[in-house]
């Protein structure tokens, strides 16, 4: 199968947050299984230049239609650690690409139009049919929109889009105006509510409810939050859209990448380990208690690595370590917040626990360390209010380190109750709980440090249980071909 993916970042090339890595990961797993897969990304002048190779001009005028003018564009090509990647360059006073960062401009919604519709310009230009035009969040969701409505006239009408919707809380809201700059047009039509109107902006248009529209198939990043979308505040507005397109919408769970996250072969952790040998983890809990200076002895320890931001559930966080102090575990943190405020109050709660040496905190994000956490944790709590998927629990699971999260999202899809969980004992992986209150946090980690404490063999046996997990790629892999499939043979 030829697959072509759109998307405004790319891991490692153009990162800032988890779609990066999904896009490579789904992308490389694609490629594993025999198909032919491309991605087509914007030319940012702050990408990570050194994770390109042979990167040259390969299309060297790509004229795309833009209000009532066209706009010039240069298409690049080269390789990310083996991805084949087009890279679009426009040449134009608007300088969408070459600002010196990939978001956080007023006209992000041009942006990533004009993005759009020249990936789909390229496509038709270079006579590429994919079977699958697979387009992620809200920057390129106007993909389905200008596939349906005006490449199927041009030559592109057995192509099938695929859209994945990554973040509910960002979906591109823009003024009307940007159907006039796409060639879309006919304001009066689209900015209908049954169509890309957007419910709460009567003058607005929505990029991703057009998405949902004109796909042929709308996934999001976990069976779980594609359930909470649909039935809970959680689809922000998009609740009613997705229940009239149920048909054909639903949750894939992301997947881990197996390669980078390996305690085998990790070359950032000192001591490397697998379910064979898992006696090996504990070195490296006695070398994160070196690196951090925390004192030797017999407790548990439980850790946090993560963005800290209202999402992750930053007050339970808060308690978290100070209940892990309580009962004589040891806490480790490491994490930043784009918000000052969280920020400044976890660099003031840093200098008043510095003289303790069962606690560490590390604000701001370091990846060596994050693997030394993860390897050298005993339990990692995941208290996130919302969680569309997750990494945080899978990493712990594949590095021996039992997580206790709140049942939401992705967690829920993955975590299961040690005591509670309908499934098989030899199933079950770690601790979940519901509420998003200090009681249920409490009494999840109370049982986990509990067991630790009393009933070492039994927690090694739960370690084992997820270390027998697969969360990688390979199973997110083969529900994306399925999906490809269905709305290839519609």
């Amino acid at each position: 199968m030829y697959i072509v993916m759109l998307a405004s970042e790319c891991a490692p090339v153009a990162k800032v947050g988890g779609l990066a890595d999904v896009v490579y990961g789904l992308s490389r797993e694609l490629e594993m299984r025999g198909n032919a897969v491309e991605l087509i990304l914007p030319k940012y002048d702050c990408m990570r230049y050194d994770q390109i190779w042979d990167l040259q001009a390969t299309y060297h005028d790509l004229v795309v239609p833009w209000h009532d003018h066209v706009v010039h564009c240069t298409v690049w090509f080269g390789f990310v650690h083996g991805r084949k990647c087009f890279f679009v360059e426009p040449h134009s006073a608007e300088n969408f690409f070459n600002r010196g960062s990939f978001y956080g401009f007023l006209d992000e919604a041009s942006r990533f139009a004009f993005f759009t519709r020249a990936a789909l310009e390229f496509l038709l230009k270079t006579g590429k049919r994919p079977d699958v035009i697979h387009s992620h969040d809200w920057q390129t969701a106007l993909a389905p929109v200008l596939l349906y409505e005006i490449y199927t006239h041009h030559g592109m009408e057995n192509q099938r889009a695929c859209h994945t919707i990554h973040n509910f809380k960002h979906q591109g809201i823009a003024g009307a105006d940007i159907l006039h700059a796409t060639g879309l047009g006919r304001p009066g039509f689209y900015i209908s509510r049954d169509r890309l109107g957007d419910d709460f902006n009567p003058t607005a248009i929505n990029f991703t409810k057009g998405a949902v529209l004109y796909a042929n198939f709308t996934t999001t990043v976990s069976p779980r939050h594609a359930w909470e979308t649909r039935h809970t505040d959680q689809g922000h507005g998009l609740g009613h859209t997705l229940y009239v397109h149920r048909h054909k919408f639903g949750g894939v769970l992301n997947g881990l990448d197996y390669d980078m996250w390996n305690p085998e072969t990790d070359p950032h952790i000192p001591h490397h380990f697998s379910a064979a040998n898992l006696q090996s983890k504990y070195g490296n809990k006695e070398a994160l208690r070196d690196r951090l200076w925390l004192r030797k002895g017999y407790s548990p320890l439980i850790a946090y690595v993560g963005r800290l931001d209202t999402q992750k559930g930053v007050h339970l966080i808060r308690h978290a370590l100070f209940y892990a102090l309580q009962k004589g575990a040891q806490f480790v943190l490491l994490g930043s917040s784009p918000e000052t405020g969280i920020n400044d109050d976890f660099w003031h709660l840093k200098h008043e626990l510095n003289d303790n040496h069962d606690c560490h905190l590390e604000i701001g994000y370091d990846e060596e360390l994050a693997h030394r956490i993860y390897a050298g944790a005993d339990m990692v709590v995941v208290p996130s209010l919302f969680e569309p998927c997750g990494l945080t629990q899978m990493i712990a699971l594949r590095y021996g380190a039992v997580p206790i999260v709140r049942a939401v999202g992705g967690l829920a899809d993955t975590v299961f109750d040690r005591d509670h969980s309908a499934k098989p004992p030899e199933e079950r992986n770690g601790y979940v709980f519901h509420e998003a209150d200090y009681q249920g946090l409490e009494s999840a980690m109370s049982r986990a440090i509990g067991l630790w404490q009393d009933y070492p063999g039994e927690f090694r046996e739960l370690i084992l249980n997820g270390l027998r997990y697969d969360y990688s790629w390979n199973h997110p892999g083969q529900n994306y071909l399925n999906i490809y499939d269905y709305v290839r043979h519609k």
